[in-house]
């Protein structure tokens, strides 16, 4: 099931970027601030709707499949080491014995 999502996705992905790719510069941004400002002098003010929509809506798309492969993930099972369990299965799990420090025992000395 996470393989089909994941053909979705990067489905979405790369005619996500041809649309982005696609739309004419609204104009400002980096390219104004660094000299290429006049090079769109009289430019397009606006994108084309439909260009607009169709971006939203894959952006949304996108988010959703990434959303929902998460769900389709195999995780297998949930006991991840079964080996590892066989091997301790005939360890004896004690908790450490408590052991209390020496007692040191000072002599008084006699003068």
């Amino acid at each position: 099931m996470y393989l089909p999502i994941l053909i979705l996705i990067i489905i979405v992905a790369i005619a996500l970027i041809l649309i982005v790719m696609v739309q004419n510069p609204k104009g400002g941004g980096l390219s104004s601030t660094f000299g290429g400002g006049g090079q769109n002098i009289g430019g397009v003010q606006s994108t084309n709707n439909f260009l607009d929509k169709t971006t939203w809506t894959l952006a949304i798309a996108m988010f959703a499949l990434i959303l929902l492969s998460n769900f389709a993930i195999d995780r297998g099972n949930t006991n991840n080491a079964p080996e590892l369990n066989n091997a301790l299965d005939g360890v004896e799990t004690t908790a450490p014995a408590t052991t209390t420090p020496a007692e040191t025992t000072t002599k008084d000395s006699v003068n």
